[in-house]
């Protein structure tokens, strides 16, 4: 977008030059380089997570392409690959950003986006009150969500109801948790903090690895893809893992004994959020497309079909189709990282995983 508006300029200067050169009779030629250029539909570039890119594209591009007389061009990606490259490309054409709260959070830190003016998304104002945190800092808003619990074989690992309950002798060599690399590895660290009961923000972590050593011997894997749970449940590997829910929707009638639970210390919620980037030349734009994957229907559509759990209060899901999501009112019974706190604590908490599980 950028590279076609310096094009528009150029053309504009050689209009004013020619029309000066035919005796200062420049309106014509001015006035039809700006009719040209204000032609142009506007460009806007999503970066986005590659899951269901076709079900995005044809239910939330295609329909706001229409609806805003606009191009939107959609690049995919991991949530490491592409806030790197916005990172290190300063003169980026990418307007609107959807990244898990951690790396947000880390892109906030950096200076890259927008401060949020709430004012200009309507449908913000349904918003569950669990991301009101986002609003109040100014950052980008949740748009969907996710959590940690624990998914068990109850035939094999009887009644499992808490975190704490991994610790004990019992499920030696049967467990899996997420890497420290994954969405939810600073989460599994906060689990093992609050098992140890100690605040991380206190000590930096020190309680929470002592007591993750303490777990080692019933770890089999620190998992990096939840896709591999399924092979480990299916071949008996493992009969407890901190997982996610949309982990737990991936199972397969291999794993139909299987459960999913809220511990009751709460499950850990992700937020993933969208943010305007700082230096965007569709900042108009982008803030109607947030609004606009806000709506009632988008979200609704999103929980049904892809699916993703709605942050709209508004919507109102099918019995059946909540037991795979995380519904508001789970939500609100969770519990949330606070990655102000976390992300300078990371590289060492990186390191300190390496030396604790890895070795």
């Amino acid at each position: 977008m950028k590279k076609f508006k310096a094009m528009v300029a150029l053309l504009l200067c050689a209009s004013m030059l020619a029309a000066c050169s035919n005796g200062g009779n420049s309106s014509s030629s001015s006035s039809q380089g700006a009719d040209d250029a204000s032609g142009e539909k506007p460009v806007l570039v999503v970066s986005n997570f590659a899951l269901a890119d076709d079900r995005i594209k044809d239910t939330v591009i295609k329909p706001f392409e229409e609806k805003y007389n606009c191009t939107v061009v959609y690049e995919g990606g991991t949530n490491g690959e592409r806030l790197t490259k916005l990172k290190n490309d300063p003169n980026t054409d990418v307007d609107v950003i959807y990244l898990a709260q951690q790396y947000a959070q880390q892109g906030v830190d950096a200076g890259l986006f927008e401060e949020i003016d709430y004012s200009r998304i309507p449908n913000a104002e349904y918003l569950l009150e669990k991301a009101d945190f986002l609003k109040e800092s100014k950052q980008g808003p949740a748009v969907t969500m996710n959590r940690l619990g624990i998914i068990y074989n109850p035939e094999k690992a009887g009644e499992i109801t808490s975190f704490a309950d991994i610790w004990k002798e019992e499920y030696r060599d049967q467990v899996a948790i997420p890497d420290i690399s994954t969405t939810f590895g600073p989460a599994m660290v906060t689990v093992a903090s609050n098992y140890a009961g100690v605040d991380y923000a206190t000590d930096g972590g020190e309680a929470a690895f002592k007591a993750l050593e303490e777990l080692k011997p019933n770890i089999v894997k620190t998992y990096s893809k939840s896709s591999d749970l399924k092979n480990m449940f299916s071949s008996g590997e493992i009969s407890v893992a901190l997982a996610a829910e949309f982990a737990y929707n991936t199972m397969g009638d291999s794993n139909t004994n299987l459960v999913f639970i809220d511990p009751t210390e709460g499950a850990y919620l992700n937020f993933n959020t969208v943010n305007i980037v700082k230096n965007s030349d569709q900042k108009d734009l982008a803030y109607e497309f947030i609004n606009y994957v806000l709506s009632e229907e988008n979200q609704l559509d999103a929980a049904l079909n892809v699916p993703e759990s709605a942050v709209n209060t508004q919507v109102e899901i099918p019995e059946e189709a909540a037991k795979k999501l995380t519904t508001v009112e789970t939500a609100n019974q969770s519990n949330i990282v606070d990655f102000s706190v976390v992300n300078p604590l990371l590289e060492n908490w990186v390191d300190m995983w390496n030396k604790t599980l890895n070795q």
